[in-house]
């Protein structure tokens, strides 16, 4: 990947070149359409001459870098982390990355109820889709945006759902062992 980090004009110098890794922290956490989340710069290939910004003082150096990305692409099986729920669906979590999980996307036999905080119930009441449980679902969508991707999913289908519920989350013990 490359990018034009900013450089403040303090650390300018003849000594400059070769201190491109402070810059690093700009890169990592940032998502760009093209590559997706970048999660960690493992390498810096390059730092070309510094080019001075009119007005700020600052530099811009153009970077090569190698690093690990993350791009989730529809079809994709994701273990999640259960954000929100609400009677339109559920928000869960896979890292940086937010999916929304339809009403019309979780099984049929799934109800929505709020008697102990909102939550998705099976019919026999053993399985729950609430706050803090791990779901495994699969991308059904995703929405690039310049700096943010956006994803639906889907547990509607074989080996899809609840792989540990809140309370098993939180003492380290899955559903599907």
């Amino acid at each position: 990947a490359e990018d034009l980090p900013a450089c403040p004009p303090a650390p300018a110098g003849r000594r400059r070149r070769g201190k491109g890794a402070d810059r690093v922290p700009q890169v990592e956490g940032t998502c760009s359409g093209r590559y997706g989340y970048t999660v960690l710069v493992t390498e810096i290939q390059d730092i070309g001459k510094g080019r001075i910004q009119d007005g700020s003082g600052h530099a811009t150096f153009h970077m090569k870098y190698t690093c690990l990305v993350f791009k989730p692409f529809k079809g994709e099986v994701l273990d999640t982390v259960v954000t929100q729920v609400n009677k339109m669906g559920f928000f869960a979590e896979a890292g940086p990355l937010q999916i929304f999980v339809s009403n019309h996307h979780i099984p049929e036999d799934f109800t929505f109820q709020t008697t102990s905080g909102p939550m998705y119930c099976s019919a026999d009441q053993e399985i729950r889709v609430q706050k803090d449980c791990e779901v495994r679902l699969r991308i059904v969508g995703t929405r690039v945006d310049a700096s943010e991707i956006f994803a639906l999913g889907t547990i509607k289908e074989d080996y899809l759902g609840v792989t540990a519920d809140a309370t098993a989350a939180v003492a380290g013990v899955g559903a599907m062992g």
